[in-house]
Protein backbone atom coordinates (compact mmCIF):
# COMPACT_ATOMS: atom_id res chain seq x y z
CA UNK A 1 0.00 0.00 0.00
CA UNK A 2 0.90 3.63 -0.44
CA UNK A 3 0.35 5.31 2.92
CA UNK A 4 -0.96 8.74 3.93
CA UNK A 5 -1.20 10.03 7.52
CA UNK A 6 -4.46 11.73 8.50
CA UNK A 7 -2.65 15.00 9.29
CA UNK A 8 -1.87 15.39 5.56
CA UNK A 9 -5.62 15.49 4.85
CA UNK A 10 -5.89 18.87 6.62
CA UNK A 11 -4.72 20.42 3.32
CA UNK A 12 -8.23 19.90 1.93
CA UNK A 13 -11.35 22.00 2.59
CA UNK A 14 -14.05 20.88 5.04
CA UNK A 15 -16.55 18.59 3.34
CA UNK A 16 -14.17 17.38 0.62
CA UNK A 17 -14.54 13.80 -0.58
CA UNK A 18 -11.04 12.35 -0.60
CA UNK A 19 -10.55 9.70 -3.29
CA UNK A 20 -7.46 7.83 -4.52
CA UNK A 21 -7.59 9.97 -7.68
CA UNK A 22 -7.57 13.19 -5.63
CA UNK A 23 -4.63 11.97 -3.55
CA UNK A 24 -2.73 11.18 -6.77
CA UNK A 25 -3.52 14.52 -8.44
CA UNK A 26 -2.55 16.45 -5.29
CA UNK A 27 0.72 14.46 -5.11
CA UNK A 28 0.11 13.14 -1.59
CA UNK A 29 0.52 9.72 -3.22
CA UNK A 30 2.86 9.10 -6.13
CA UNK A 31 2.47 5.36 -6.73
CA UNK A 32 -0.69 3.70 -5.36
CA UNK A 33 0.85 0.20 -5.64
CA UNK A 34 -1.82 -2.18 -4.26
CA UNK A 35 -4.02 0.65 -3.02
CA UNK A 36 -3.95 3.46 -0.48
CA UNK A 37 -3.91 3.04 3.29
CA UNK A 38 -4.71 5.89 5.65
CA UNK A 39 -2.72 5.86 8.89
CA UNK A 40 -3.46 7.68 12.15
CA UNK A 41 -0.37 9.89 12.36
CA UNK A 42 -1.06 13.44 13.54
CA UNK A 43 -4.35 15.25 14.09
CA UNK A 44 -7.26 15.80 11.73
CA UNK A 45 -9.20 19.06 12.01
CA UNK A 46 -11.47 18.75 8.96
CA UNK A 47 -14.75 16.93 8.36
CA UNK A 48 -13.99 14.74 5.33
CA UNK A 49 -15.31 11.68 3.55
CA UNK A 50 -12.21 9.59 2.93
CA UNK A 51 -12.33 6.76 0.40
CA UNK A 52 -9.29 4.48 0.50
CA UNK A 53 -8.44 0.79 0.27
CA UNK A 54 -7.50 0.39 3.94
CA UNK A 55 -7.48 2.33 7.21
CA UNK A 56 -5.70 1.83 10.50
CA UNK A 57 -8.02 1.73 13.53
CA UNK A 58 -6.54 5.01 14.75
CA UNK A 59 -7.13 6.71 11.37
CA UNK A 60 -10.77 5.59 11.32
CA UNK A 61 -11.25 6.90 14.87
CA UNK A 62 -9.71 10.29 14.05
CA UNK A 63 -11.72 10.71 10.83
CA UNK A 64 -14.97 9.85 12.61
CA UNK A 65 -14.10 12.04 15.65
CA UNK A 66 -13.73 14.99 13.25
CA UNK A 67 -17.26 14.28 11.97
CA UNK A 68 -16.20 12.56 8.75
CA UNK A 69 -16.47 9.08 7.28
CA UNK A 70 -13.90 6.43 6.44
CA UNK A 71 -15.12 4.39 3.46
CA UNK A 72 -13.18 1.26 2.52
CA UNK A 73 -12.85 0.54 -1.20
CA UNK A 74 -12.68 -3.02 -2.46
Amino acid sequence: FAVVNVERLNDFEDGTEITPELLLSSRLVRNPKDGIKILGGGDLNKKLVVRAHAFSKEATSKIEAAGGQAVALS
